[in-house]
């Protein structure tokens, strides 16, 4: 299964790609940073274009992307928003299932505990995945990584030869709304 993990920012949105077959292993990661002269939706629109060619570049099987969390206004808020459902645009746009995490989760998955500040998040997702120290790593970035890893630690997979259930059939109403 391979993940792209979003950490949504409006100034900086962080991505990384995992994929996991048994361990987990690094594939890609970076930051999109929209030029300072970019406003508003022309710099809403560089995240989602940057974004989709994320996914075309790496097709992931998922995409996790950081629950919403409180921010210390309500400017911020909104803009987080924004940066998330552009994310949330791109992963629909291009067919990907979207999953989302909430902060105390991922911290919790990654580092064992809830309240894991970013050093202790960063220097698991690099021992997780096996990365060099030496190798500079954005927070925005490890953070996307860690929001990947808490989905492909998190997601159910079929055991091996284990038999699926056939999807439940949705019968459809005799009488729908609307139909005369």
């Amino acid at each position: 299964m391979r993940v792209l993990g979003i950490d949504p920012g409006n100034a900086i949105c962080g991505w990384g790609v995992i994929e996991r077959a048994g361990s987990a292993r690094f594939i890609a990661t970076g930051t999109i940073r929209p030029p300072a002269a970019l406003r508003g939706p022309a710099r809403l629109m560089e995240i989602h274009t940057r974004l989709l060619a994320t996914i075309d570049a790496y097709t992931p099987d998922a995409v996790s992307l950081e629950r919403s969390f409180a921010a210390i206004n309500v400017q911020s808020a909104f803009k987080l928003g924004e940066a998330r459902a552009m994310a949330m645009l791109a992963a629909a746009e291009r067919g990907v299932e979207l999953f989302e995490y909430n902060p105390t989760d991922v911290k919790l998955t990654i580092a064992g505990y809830g309240r894991a500040d970013k050093r202790q998040v960063k220097e698991m997702v690099r021992r997780t995945l096996g990365l060099d120290p030496a190798t500079p790593l954005a927070d925005d970035a490890s953070d996307a990584l860690a929001i990947a890893l808490c989905h492909a630690f998190r997601a159910r997979q079929p055991r091996p030869g284990a038999v699926r259930a056939a999807p439940a059939r949705i019968r459809p109403r005799a009488n729908p709304v609307g139909a005369s």
